[in-house]
């Protein structure tokens, strides 16, 4: 391992610490859950910081570590998750509640997805990645990406005209 990979690597995660939480908490839904993902996202990338061949990929490769993390957290906790969203719902009845339903139901409807499909667009719409990266992030060329990003945008349309 480079002592220069690993100064790279811990700067990039300082400097970006509250996106990665916030890709994290997309997931989750819950605040310790999303800490827990980034810090395990953390500790794995230390771990295997010698597999960084070339620096200037560090952004894409620890996004890579940290969404499969949050898809680990994810299905392992998807009951919790749910029943947690259910109760912010109900204690947030008089709290504008047009707005928290409209977000509740992005949530919901972006959970139905296929992870594969969360996954774009998660990145490309919450985080603003470009296609490119989320090709890299992902390990799929760039026509996939985009046939998941309209698929996944579609089946959202879909689920809202169905309701």
């Amino acid at each position: 391992m480079s002592l220069m990979s690993l100064e790279i690597l811990e700067d990039y995660i300082r400097e970006n610490q509250e996106k990665l939480y916030k890709v994290a908490y997309t997931y989750t839904r819950n605040q310790d859950l999303a800490l827990d993902v980034v810090q395990e996202a953390i500790t794995k990338s230390l771990e295997n910081i010698s597999k960084l061949k070339h620096e200037e990929y560090v952004k894409t490769w620890f996004y890579r570590i940290l969404i499969n993390e949050s898809l680990k957290v994810y299905k392992r906790n998807k009951k919790y998750i749910q029943l947690e969203l259910q109760e912010d719902i109900q204690t947030n009845q008089g709290y504008n509640e047009d707005k928290i339903a409209e977000n509740i139901d992005i949530y919901n409807n972006i959970q139905k997805l296929d992870n594969k499909l969360k996954t774009v667009i998660i990145l490309r719409f919450f985080e603003n990645l470009k296609i490119e990266e989320i090709a890299v992030i992902t390990k799929t060329n760039v026509n996939t990406v985009k046939s998941r990003l309209y698929k996944g945008l579609n089946e959202m349309k879909k689920n809202i005209e169905r309701r």
